[in-house]
């Protein structure tokens, strides 16, 4: 009967070490993630509401215009868009992650190629 009983709580010492280490381990690896990317001075993003992707889907008809290399102008639609959008939401995209097919430094010459006389963005990356 003794040794049934050591052996219980022998098992409930083994489990509760396990748990323990479980959640030490689990609270390492949350702390080794790779730090969010930098957001942009709350003052900076003061009147864009919008998510990094949504501004982008609006920017699309200026696709062609930021493409790599591109020699087409923004076109009529994609000056809209640019002022519709407004500095902060240009800077937010500017400041996001690279996107594919698209020449960064093109797309932070929207506003002057569209006449839109923002001030260029700071580019935080």
């Amino acid at each position: 009967m003794m040794m049934k009983t050591m052996g219980a709580r022998l098992t409930m010492a083994l489990l509760m070490i396990i748990t323990v280490l479980t959640i030490v381990m689990a609270q390492q690896a949350d702390l080794q993630q790779p730090p969010p990317p930098p957001m942009l001075p709350e003052e900076e993003v003061g009147g864009c509401s919008r998510t990094f992707f949504s501004a982008l889907v609006q920017l699309i008809p200026c696709r062609a215009a930021v493409a790599p290399f591109s020699p087409i102008p923004p076109t009529e639609m994609c000056c809209s868009a640019v002022v519709t959008l407004g500095r902060p939401c240009l800077c937010l995209l500017a400041n996001g992650p690279p996107l594919s097919g698209i020449d960064r430094s093109m797309a932070l010459q929207l506003p002057q190629r569209c006449s839109a006389n923002f001030p260029p963005c700071d580019v935080i990356n």
